[in-house]
């Protein structure tokens, strides 16, 4: 009977390592990975959402959940503080606490926005015409915005005096009536995102606004990134990389399938205007994603001489105290195989 019961037990445990064997990654224990987005839910968020919803996150192993963010600047602020693991967030905002609080820093694998989108909106029959105008006048953004946060750098590129700039914060809701209303002379923000919530509240951009670009002043900056805390990206490095895949992987179905990228948008809010939202994804994809270099170096990766420039511009229009090599701001050994991310959109 001893026997019996040994060889019973024997079998049985064989059976069980066996089955256990051949449960997929997927269904064992997961990684928990918390995201921090840069904004409310919006078009341009589309693959975060396909990567959860198509099952691209859980065969990597992950058990990813995604908040709504309060600006790209903001997004990074969580992720150092150990709120989140990972985040989608401006790099220069990043570069800021590089130079300030490197041990607090995250760190970027994957750029996404490769363009600089950073913006001041006037009226089209504003009087300010160039940025020097901006002297004497009223600039408001929400506090976290990234061109907000990027102002005293574009003022010195551009020549202007920012003490005589008074800078003013507002609800991200009330940004383009404001302006409209003539509460403020010009505004902050991103060129897409203003763009489109003018359109939301029934205001004409093409008709009603103007935009003084960061970009036509010689700021070549690199924009919204994803990043990682260094401390999962030191006691995890696996899931970092399945996360990026996952992503990479999303993008390329939504660059293949813009309304299949909307569905997933519109489960999250029903209540956006799809056709706005959809024209939003399309801009962002075209103008913000679309730099010439990703001919050469693919989607995600970044130039390393146009990041030490962005980098020494930021440090040192801001005066910070040091200033961050490229691989404390951007790690590119997660990204996925050149193949595999898109060389053009």
């Amino acid at each position: 009977m001893f026997r019996f019961r040994s060889a019973l037990a024997t079998l049985l445990a064989s059976a069980a390592i066996a089955t256990l064997a051949a449960v997929p990654l997927a269904a064992q224990a997961q990684t928990k990975i918390k995201m921090v987005l840069n904004w409310k839910y919006q078009g341009p968020q589309a693959w975060f959402f396909m990567a959860q919803d198509k099952g691209y996150f859980k065969a990597e192993g992950l058990d990813v959940e995604i908040d709504q963010g309060e600006g790209s600047s903001a997004s990074i602020s969580k992720v150092a503080a150990g709120v989140y693991q990972a985040g989608f967030g401006d790099i220069n905002a990043l570069i800021n606490l590089a130079a300030t609080r490197p041990a607090d820093a995250p760190v970027a694998v994957y750029m996404i926005y490769n363009t600089p989108p950073f913006t001041i909106v006037v009226k089209k029959d504003s009087p300010i015409k160039t940025p020097k105008d901006l002297e004497g006048k009223t600039v408001g953004g929400p506090a976290n915005d990234g061109a907000l946060k990027l102002f005293p750098a574009f003022a010195k590129v551009a020549k202007v005096d920012a003490s005589k700039v008074n800078i003013t914060n507002m609800a991200p809701n009330l940004r383009e009536q404001m302006l409209l209303r003539g509460q403020v002379d010009a505004i902050f923000g991103f060129t897409n995102t203003v763009y489109f919530s003018a359109k939301l509240v029934g205001i004409d951009p093409e008709k009603d606004l103007r935009f003084i670009n960061y970009a036509d002043f010689g700021m070549d900056l690199y924009s919204n990134a994803i990043v990682f805390s260094r401390a999962f990206v030191k006691d995890n490095p696996k899931a970092v990389a399945g996360f990026v895949k996952a992503v990479n992987r999303a993008i390329n179905d939504s660059l293949a399938n813009p309304e299949a990228a909307m569905d997933v948008v519109m489960k999250r809010e029903p209540l956006l205007k799809r056709d706005v939202e959809k024209e939003r994804l399309l801009a962002t994809i075209k103008e913000e994603m679309n730099h010439p270099e990703i001919a050469k170096i693919g989607l995600g990766d970044v130039d390393p001489d146009r990041l030490k420039r962005a980098i020494a511009m930021v440090v040192d229009a801001n005066g910070l105290p040091r200033t961050p090599p490229n691989d404390e701001v951007f790690d590119r050994s997660f990204l996925p195989p050149r193949a595999e991310r898109a060389s053009k959109l």
